[in-house]
């Protein structure tokens, strides 16, 4: 007999990759389908801080922890203003959300934005296909399009490889950002809570994050300008910077460095994106006019960049790192740091010229570069996300290094 709690998402779905695997299951979210890249993340809290991160553009996130939705969704969990994965797989996928800071679940959540969802499928096989064999580009349909046609959409898909995506996330004009890390006690937080029970506040809250209001403390005692480069930027990095005493400004990917001196920063960040590094050529050419004449912070995308405008290659990895619990050794400091990770290319470090650039972190995992820093200019990038929200925390230290990189080269001095 059907469970009571799982009988309203009832419906078929299918997943159908470009290698022919076809896996069945039942549908959620949108009634629609939606093809890309299909990979794996194996973090166990977080869903939608995965959902909204605008560096999954163009994929489908397969959730290898078994049971998703159950704490629903709230708009202070969002690292953007909406979901940008193209569809999501799990194993169990809740229809009731149980969890004091829910303003809706994630069904209804996944549904108005039109992303489709297929569970209760073998989530440990399709992780298994894709280790042995790779990314690989599928489609999910949740419309009851036949798996032969679903086949052959997959099949037509582009590839990730040559993909410029950071145009295609990131924002139309410049902001400022004023508000720093959240508090369960903020004003936010309690609408968030009484928008549960009245829809009112829930279009309140929405206002607050999309355009967020200043923090007074923050912002009065900021002291370093900087200017953030967004190719898909999350909204956790904006708040540690202003946590950092930053008076952030956003601009979109392709702004000119000249227009970017000209706001007169004391540091550049260039942040996360999706697609592949090596067809940004604006950010490219942008990143070297800017070298050496302020500091620069860049982290997954924009390590990959500064990367590339050192010199250096990129290439795709078979499956890429997705997850929050990656290893990566700190080469200065020999420590270990539990990292979170999302990226499908990277950074060569053979490639680079040595007696330039120092390699200042390494993946325990697969020996792949997760660092560098410049060995005279003030420059320094990662490939892991030092921000993450919810966790961990081992690479907060990346943002006082990026201030006292700031305070050593700020004009003047």
């Amino acid at each position: 007999m059907e469970d009571t709690l799982t009988e309203p998402l009832a419906g078929c779905a299918t997943l159908a990759l470009e290698d022919g695997r076809v896996f069945n299951g039942r549908a959620a979210g949108a009634r629609t389908r939606r093809g890309g890249e299909v990979v794996f993340n194996t973090s166990i809290t977080g869903y939608q801080e995965v959902f909204t991160d605008p560096s999954y553009a163009g994929q489908i996130v397969c959730l290898t922890y078994s049971h998703i939705g159950n704490v629903g969704t709230n708009l202070e969990d969002e690292e953007s203003s909406k979901p940008f994965i193209e569809a999501l797989v799990v194993r169990e996928f809740s229809p009731l959300a149980s969890n004091w800071r829910s303003t809706e679940s994630a069904q209804q959540y996944l549904e108005e934005h039109g992303v489709p969802v297929i569970w209760d499928v073998d989530t440990r096989a399709l992780v298994r296909h894709l280790r042995s064999v790779g990314a690989l580009r599928g489609v999910i349909s949740t419309d009851g399009t036949p798996a032969e046609q679903l086949i052959a959409e997959a099949r037509a898909l582009p590839s990730m490889a040559g993909q410029e995506l950071a145009g295609r996330v990131t924002v139309a004009k410049s902001y400022d950002w004023t508000r720093g890390s959240l508090s369960l006690s903020t004003p936010l937080a309690a609408a968030a809570t009484a928008g549960a029970k009245a829809a009112t506040n829930i279009s309140a809250v929405a206002a607050a994050a999309a355009h967020p209001r200043p923090n007074g403390e923050a912002a009065s005692r900021a002291r370093y300008r900087v200017v953030a480069y967004d190719f898909g930027i999350k909204r956790n990095i904006l708040r540690l910077l202003v946590d950092h005493d930053c008076d952030v400004t956003v601009v979109p990917a392709t702004t000119s460095a000249e227009d970017v001196l000209a706001l007169k920063p004391t540091g550049v960040f260039l942040s996360n994106g999706p697609g592949d590094p090596e067809p940004c050529t604006y950010a490219i050419d942008n990143i070297r006019k800017l070298e050496g004449r302020v500091p620069i912070f860049g982290i997954c995308l924009g390590h990959q960049l500064c990367g590339l405008a050192l010199g250096g290659r990129t290439f795709k990895l078979k499956f890429g790192h997705h997850g929050s619990n990656h290893p990566v050794k700190n080469l200065r400091t020999e420590k270990v740091e539990i990292t979170a990770q999302n990226h499908g290319f990277c950074v060569d470090p053979d490639s680079l010229p040595s007696s330039e650039v120092e390699i200042t972190h390494l993946n325990l995992n697969d020996h792949t570069n997760e660092g560098l820093r410049h060995r005279s200019l003030p420059l320094f990038s990662v490939q892991y996300h030092p921000e993450a929200s919810p966790g961990p925390h081992d690479a907060r230290y990346l943002f006082d290094d990026f201030v006292k990189l700031m305070k050593d080269h700020k004009p003047g001095k």
